[in-house]
């Protein structure tokens, strides 16, 4: 990967950049004409709060988010 040229600005500093510069005043700035990337679609389903919180809790436990966590036992149940 390409190491970028300018340095790594936080929200605020690129903000206040850009409210005094235009971003065609960079020369090597191009527009993105091709992005490819593959969406998945998700159902949610609902879970008592009570129910989610001992996930979170196990999750936590396990150093996992809750979706993994949740994906990982429901995959064990149905594969």
């Amino acid at each position: 990967m390409k190491k970028s040229k300018y340095k790594k600005m936080t929200i605020t500093e690129a903000s206040d950049f850009f409210d005094e510069h235009d971003i065609f005043e960079l020369n090597d700035v191009r527009e993105v004409t091709d992005i490819k990337f593959n969406l998945k679609k998700k159902k949610y389903i609902g879970v008592s709060i009570e129910l989610f919180k001992k996930i979170q809790s196990k999750a936590k436990k396990l150093h996992k988010n809750e979706d993994s966590l949740i994906q990982e036992w429901l995959m064990e149940k149905v594969g």
